[in-house]
């Protein structure tokens, strides 16, 4: 692999120079030849730097790292995750065919089948108003109390199908700080809301921090009935049982599902109920179709193994340290948010599978916002600032609201110039006539000349699909999924798991017995000013 690593390295020395638009001058097919497609899923990389030569050393690193076996172990659950010793098998939740999947000799696909029948009863019911609430009505909202991988997947996917909603009101809280659950419950009914505490251990501190407020509001209501309005995603059946949830409101997932990639299985418990069986099942079809994209399509025309070929060229090759993703979906709001997890808890480690240190830069920072909201926001950094950094755009040919088409072509309008725009950019001449068309004086031509030139060369991958469908939707979070993975394996690191949450939390736990009072002399002044800072302030008036 370092040869290959040299020889993309010297390839990016001789060609700098180059433009995209000169790449696209030089080669009139360059679209067809730098973009694939999958299921009507079109990935085009065109306007990237990358050429033939570049792309086919790329395409040996991949082969020269073992991508081909390690997907294979993936998919057949050889514990892939070394240091928990554990599978990886989130692709085995959405799989929907009786095709056996072995961890530690037993077919894990049976008890995935049953819970996930499980989990469509209880929504079913829930939905149809088989199941009542303790006072015999009909739940109209679910709160969902979860964190990290127990509320970005769901909120993102919820709020990703709206139009497919036909069920209870599905919210979200996720942060300790109490505003959060506060701002949430002020608009509910105890008397018709349904609680889903979803921590896998039913320890995680902030869960449960707000899942006792939680039942603490709706005992005020219910009093002792209250936990006839409560539900647990969670393997820890005792202590579900000690909190009144009976194992039939309860869903447990194994410990080879990591929690950033869990809405597939009973995670996605509120997704379910706010769009019923057939749109979530259509969900986890789009993510086994590009399951099954990945485990047979080469190379060169897999979505997945190019999305993460191009990410290692940026990073690794062209020094680029970040990348935006830029959805022009509203609905994909929080699509940014779950892949920053996604990407960034998988891949941002500094030691390899066997504890050496790296000797490349990996996970780059992932950032967004929805466009075209971003556009008023930060482009004029990814035009005109001193960062290069690449764009990844996603669009849909059609949106939801028919009625609204117009709007939606001035959206795709806006998708496709700001793409161009990076890579084209404006030059002195173009910047020049144009402030002369504005009627600039003469003595301030040369001072906006600079201001209205723009470098371009930028480089931005675009995503476009159909129509923002559930089977879309499962799609391109599994594109995402394994995009990572393939970083991961050409990097040499162990994408699952994320050991550098732990410190933070346990330090948390030392902290808070000063934050209440208690003394600890061993901390460092600036923690020990802060707290008494904290701990000795007042509100203004």
């Amino acid at each position: 692999m370092s040869e290959i690593w040299s020889k993309l390295s010297e390839h990016r020395r001789q060609t700098s120079e180059m433009s995209i638009t000169e790449l696209f001058e030089r080669d009139q097919n360059r679209f067809q030849s730098f973009s694939a497609q999958a299921d009507g899923l079109l990935l085009d990389f065109s306007k990237t730097a990358l050429d033939e030569t570049g792309l086919n050393a790329l395409v040996d690193l991949a082969e020269q790292a073992g991508l081909a076996s390690k997907i294979e172990a993936m998919f057949r659950g050889d514990p892939i995750n070394v240091t928990e010793g554990r599978a990886a098998l989130h692709t085995a939740l959405r799989s929907q065919n009786d095709t056996a999947v072995m961890v530690d000799g037993q077919d894990v696909m049976p008890e995935i089948h049953q819970t996930l029948q499980r989990m469509e009863s209880f929504a079913g019911a829930l939905r149809s108003g088989a199941y009542k609430t303790v006072t015999g009505a009909q739940f109209t909202d679910v709160v969902n109390i979860g964190i990290g991988g127990s509320d970005l997947g769901p909120v993102m996917a919820t709020r990703a199908l709206a139009p497919y909603h036909d069920g209870p009101r599905c919210h979200y809280v996720s942060n300790v700080d109490g505003a959060d659950i506060t701002d949430c419950l002020a608009g509910l009914d105890p008397q018709t809301t349904l609680i889903i505490i979803a921590s896998k251990s039913f320890t995680t501190i902030e869960t449960m921090t707000n899942a006792a407020t939680a039942i603490s509001w709706l005992r005020a209501a219910l009093g002792d009935q209250a936990s006839g309005h409560l539900a647990a995603v969670s393997t820890a059946l005792d202590k579900t049982t000690e909190m009144g949830i009976p194992p039939e409101r309860v869903f447990g997932f194994a410990d080879w599902v990591g929690g950033r990639y869990s809405l597939w299985g009973p995670v996605g418990l509120p997704i379910l109920i706010a769009v019923g069986r057939d749109n979530f099942r259509a969900m986890l079809s789009g993510a086994a179709a590009m399951d099954r994209h990945f485990q047979t399509a080469d190379f060169r025309h897999n979505l997945p193994v190019l999305l993460g070929l191009v990410g290692i060229w940026h990073s690794n090759i062209c020094g680029y340290n970040t990348r935006a993703i830029l959805p022009y979906e509203q609905r994909l709001a929080r699509l940014p948010a779950y892949l920053q997890q996604l990407d960034m808890e998988s891949n941002g480690k500094s030691v390899t599978l066997e504890g050496s240190p790296v000797r490349r830069t990996t996970g780059p920072i992932v950032w967004g916002e929805p466009g075209t909201n971003g556009q008023h926001a930060f482009y004029q950094l990814l035009h005109q600032g001193t960062h290069v950094v690449p764009a990844e755009f996603l669009i849909a040919a059609e949106g939801h609201e028919a009625e609204l088409s117009h709007q939606h072509d001035l959206l795709k309008a806006n998708c496709l110039a700001q793409s161009e725009a990076l890579m084209l950019g404006r030059s002195a001449q173009q910047a020049r006539a144009l402030a002369q068309s504005r009627g600039i004086p003469e003595g301030d031509l040369d001072r906006m000349t600079a201001h209205l030139t723009f470098p371009g060369n930028r480089p931005s991958i675009t995503l476009a699909y159909p129509r923002l469908t559930p089977f879309a939707l499962g799609q391109i979070i599994a594109l995402y999924e394994h995009r990572v993975f393939t970083e991961g394996v050409i990097w040499g690191i162990n994408s699952f798991d994320q050991w550098g949450v732990e410190l933070g939390k346990e330090l948390a736990v030392g902290l808070l017995p000063l934050i209440q009072g208690a003394t600890d002399s061993s901390k460092d002044g600036s923690t020990l000013g802060l707290v008494a800072k904290l701990t000795a302030s007042t509100p203004a008036t």
